[in-house]
């Protein structure tokens, strides 16, 4: 995981410049019509900060965290609020939020750490809360182009979420890179909503 910060840090600028402009209005307005209205979200993993100012602007309570100190620095600017530095694993609110938003970020962690990752969101979730995340589409799991990724499947996918029985899914689909000539590359998109039973 250094390694992926190392190089989020040093590619802050570039990065930030290739993924503020993207248009993701449709999968926002997806997440957004399951919250009530001026619901508590999580930006978890924020990169640049193109989410949480999309997220303010339509009157929700945000808070917002990355693990890189420089994309912190930019997205405290795009947005107007304090980004806090924090890993995924430090999260240790309990029944907070009512939206974890988690666009391509906790793909970086190995399998492992993601499941302690998934019952830490879980547990910062208030009942009926929802989870967006996404990961690239395929079932390589390492390190590519500087950073750790893990990818999924649909069917590796359901077989490692048999772990979280509070999790119900509403949703899961496959979708093209929104960055201008990437559209090879694919991604797997999935909601879950946490279930009211404690």
């Amino acid at each position: 995981m250094t390694n992926t910060l190392k190089y989020y840090d040093e590619n802050a600028s570039v990065f930030a410049e290739n993924t503020l402009k993207v248009d993701f209005n449709e999968v926002q307005n997806k997440f957004m019509s399951l919250l009530p209205d001026k619901a508590y979200i999580l930006d978890f993993g924020c990169g640049a900060g193109r989410d949480t100012k999309a997220f303010i602007d339509k009157g929700f309570k945000v808070d917002a965290i990355d693990g890189s100190k420089e994309l912190c620095v930019i997205a405290s600017r795009n947005t107007g609020i304090k980004v806090r530095q924090m890993l995924f694993e430090e999260l240790s609110e309990i029944e907070k939020y009512d939206g974890i938003w988690a666009c391509a970020s906790i793909l970086h962690l190995p399998k492992e750490r993601l499941k302690i990752v998934f019952n830490k969101m879980i547990k910062a979730l208030k009942p009926g809360g929802y989870i967006y995340a996404s990961f690239k589409y395929g079932d390589f799991e390492g390190e590519r182009n500087e950073r750790y990724f893990t990818d999924f499947t649909f069917e590796s996918l359901a077989e490692f979420m048999k772990d979280f029985s509070e999790l119900k899914e509403v949703e899961k689909w496959k979708s093209c890179d929104a960055r201008p000539g990437r559209e090879d590359e694919m991604w797997l998109n999935l909601l879950y909503k946490k279930t009211a039973e404690k």
